[in-house]
């Protein structure tokens, strides 16, 4: 709480007066806001744009990651608009604001750079620069977020929702394909679930617009734009933002609109401002007052429009064969009612959570380092539990304690703590002479009090539109804060800032500007590139003839792509194993072998690359380097399937098979084992006469993995007809496999029969 407190709409004349150049009383503000000839910056206008753009425009091909594109967007709006700030500060001696809760940000960034030193260099950098333009936002937004620009910000992130919605309901009708993505409807978010955590983050902006529109025409055209959100939010069926929507549309906004616009302190509000007509009071509390008609017509349109465009069915075949609702409605429902203990998706959220937990209790004081947790987390991950291609929580609060330990805590304590005060002061500002204030400070409390849900099940920190909407929404209850005069040692401080001062910090933006157009270039090249690569790997492997001559120039040119991909820069860890994943598919384990390793060299304790790794190397008939990565993987997670299949085959390979079948009877008597073991195990226990254990492993094959049924039934009768000399068993099982399969597959079943069984297969189908 500050010390000192603003009683009657005063502000502290010492706190103001402390610095020259500022005047002191009510509605003053600092002079960088006014600019030269008191034209001011387009600091505000600037950052609704990016609000704008960053939601509403997406990369058309996968050349570059959706979010790549936006990180590129809101990284520089804030820069330019620092440029702008302070040329148009520069002219004169002034002051600029400074709010303790800037402070949280900025200790994030200092531990991000001081763990550069000690933990994973690349992360940690990544790290600070997403904690410096998120503090950089939050301090343009104190220094230039008048109660006139608030408005301007509130339709840039309204118009940024609706054009994101609007892709997002053409995905859902009509299956609109202009923007690459995953699960659908991801609008240009390539997730849904990314899309529906921003989307939510930005109802109160447009319920706010909505409760201030002056016409009925404005009126009806929010709603109308404002259901479209709730409805996109519905499609998506993100349980998380559906929790989100709820508590905002049945608890937090009609208690805001109760408090703030029909409570009987609103009369006194208006009262209280003596000698004000009614208008212009009205415009002092930011909420006009509608005639019942437009009530009614506005409601009317709100609700149908929901209704309406819920109850439109889907023409996504993606969507339909989730089984999950056709429609927008019938699809949130469904999902809002499977949220319970035993949900897949929460299980393996759980796994992650546990796992983080002990590196929580392990470093409690340090953290793993900034940006860390995918690095280090295989390393407190239970056996067969291993979850790598995870590099997020899904909880922002227990990655923020396993990264940044203390700090993180500091952090966590500090934004809960402020936010909790901001809430306090806006519930009380009902009735007093600043009740104007109320409405925006309710505004922005109810987006971040949604995007503190979402952040429970998902990352909405890291994501570049959500992010931005996180800063400017502390940053507009920063400048309310100043605005209403809460001065002292834990309140707004005017900082003296001269020509000296903004000379240096406008040479600072304009080098972070170079930076960051140099870190955009090299980023957009290594995408492209290992993203082509990736993608003509998949052709390859998709043409059935991986290893037909006519594919060498295109392997020749996915091979030069990718190491200039890993040239610059080696941590890319997201594509990067797709290529070698399919090179080892068709057979070439040298390069596969190569790009694992240099996936290693960022990522050491990822225990399927490393089992990887050795797999390549037992190819090449490199038994030493096998066995020395299995030994790496075994530190890690020794239980582990991949690692107890891997060592099934390096002992049976290139040492006595007989110190295998020990390990794969108690794989399969435990249940620790993966496709690899089954049909390895099935191969020794074949080769070495122990035929109980091969149809052990063979019974398995066939159960747990229907998807395989084919390969597997042959293999069964090459088993029967060998080492059981049962034919009519060997028969049954060829022409169970020729039935199963494909076109192409039953030729490939046919290839693997012995010529004098054939006839005899086809024509049993």
């Amino acid at each position: 709480m500050a010390k000192r407190r603003r009683a009657a709409g005063k502000a502290d004349p010492a706190a103001v007066a402390a610095v020259p150049g500022v005047a002191a009383g009510r509605g003053s503000s600092v002079a960088a806001e006014a600019g030269e000839g008191g034209r001011p910056a387009p600091v505000v206008p600037l950052l609704a744009l990016a609000m704008f753009l960053a939601p509403a425009l997406g990369v058309p091909s996968e050349l570059m990651l959706q979010d790549t594109l936006k990180s590129i967007i809101v990284s520089f709006a804030a820069l330019l608009a620092a440029m702008l700030f302070f040329r148009r500060a520069g002219t004169n001696a002034h002051a600029v604001r400074w709010h303790p809760v800037l402070w949280l940000p900025l200790l994030l960034m200092a531990y991000a750079l001081g763990s550069m030193a000690w933990s994973h260099t690349y992360l940690a950098a990544v790290e600070a620069i997403r904690w410096f333009v998120f503090v950089l936002l939050a301090w343009l937004g104190l220094n230039t977020l008048t109660r006139e620009r608030l408005p301007g910000l509130a339709w840039g992130i309204h118009a940024g929702a609706v054009v994101a919605s609007l892709w997002t309901a053409l995905q859902f009708w009509v299956d609109f394909q202009l923007f690459p993505q995953g699960p659908n409807p991801a609008s240009t978010f390539v997730n849904r679930n990314f899309f529906a955590e921003f989307a939510v983050c930005t109802l109160p902006f447009s319920a706010l617009l909505l409760a201030r529109a002056r016409s009925s025409a404005a009126a009806v055209a929010l709603a109308a734009s404002t259901a479209l959100v709730v409805v996109a939010i519905l499609m998506t069926g993100t349980r998380s933002a559906l929790i989100a929507l709820w508590l905002q549309l049945l608890g937090v906004l009609p208690l805001v609109a109760w408090r703030l616009f029909v409570h009987p302190a609103r009369e006194a509000a208006i009262s209280a401002n003596a000698g004000v007509q009614a208008s212009q009071a009205e415009l002092l509390l930011d909420r006009p007052r509608w005639p019942t008609g437009r009530r009614v017509l506005v409601a009317a349109v709100l609700l149908g429009a929901v209704i309406g465009m819920g109850l439109v069915p889907t023409g996504n075949a993606k969507i339909q064969s989730e089984d999950l609702g056709t429609t927008a409605l019938e699809r949130s429902f469904k999902r809002t009612a499977s949220i319970r203990p035993g949900d897949t998706s929460l299980q393996l959220r759980q796994l992650m959570w546990k796992a983080t937990l002990r590196v929580i209790e392990a470093r409690p004081l340090t953290g793993v380092g900034a940006g860390a947790w995918e690095v280090e987390v295989p390393l407190y991950q239970a056996d067969s539990q291993q979850l790598e291609t995870d590099y997020y929580v899904h909880n922002e609060v227990l990655q923020l304690l396993a990264e940044y330990g203390l700090a993180g805590a500091l952090f966590l304590a500090g934004l809960f703590g402020y936010l909790l005060l901001a809430a306090h002061r806006t519930w009380r500002l009902a009735g007093s002479p600043d009740a104007g204030e109320g409405p925006w400070r309710a505004a922005a409390l109810s987006s971040l009090l949604a995007l503190l849900v979402v952040s429970n099940a998902g990352f909405p920190w890291r994501m570049a539109a959500t992010g931005a909407l996180f800063a400017l929404g502390l940053a507009l209850l920063a400048a309310s804060d100043a605005r209403l005069g809460l001065a002292g040692r834990f309140g707004i401080r005017l900082l003296a800032w001269n020509r000296r001062r903004n000379a240096v910090a406008l040479a600072a933006t304009l080098g972070c500007l170079a930076l960051a157009a140099f870190i955009t270039q090299r980023a957009a090249e290594v995408e492209r590139k290992i993203v082509q690569a990736s993608q003509i790997a998949l052709q390859i492997n998709a043409s059935g003839r991986p290893n037909d001559p006519h594919w060498e120039p295109a392997k020749a040119r996915l091979l030069q792509l990718t190491r200039e991909a890993v040239a610059i820069t080696p941590h890319y860890r997201k594509i990067t194993p797709i290529v070698a994943d399919e090179l080892a598919a068709w057979g070439d384990w040298r390069n596969a072998t190569w790009i694992w390793e240099s996936v290693l060299q960022s990522r050491p304790h990822v225990v399927a690359i490393l089992t990887n790794a050795a797999r390549g190397h037992a190819a090449m008939r490199q038994p030493e380097r096998a066995f020395e990565y299995l030994a790496r993987a075994k530190a890690i997670a020794p239980q582990a399937p991949s690692v107890v299949s891997l060592e099934v085959i390096l002992l049976s390979r290139f040492r006595d098979a007989r110190e295998a079948l020990p390990i794969a009877r108690e794989a399969l008597a435990t249940g620790h084992y993966d496709l690899d073991l089954l049909t390895n195990a099935f191969v020794i226990g074949w080769r070495s006469g122990d035929h109980e254990l091969a149809q052990r492993a063979m019974q398995a094959w066939l159960r747990d993995y229907p998807q395989e049924r084919v390969v597997a039934y042959v293999q069964l009768g090459l088993f029967r007809l060998d080492a059981l000399h049962d034919e009519g068993g060997a028969l049954q099982a060829w022409r169970q496999a020729y039935a199963l399969g494909t076109p192409r597959q039953k030729q490939g079943v046919l290839q693997q029969v012995p010529p004098r069984y054939r006839d005899q297969v086809v024509a049993g189908d």
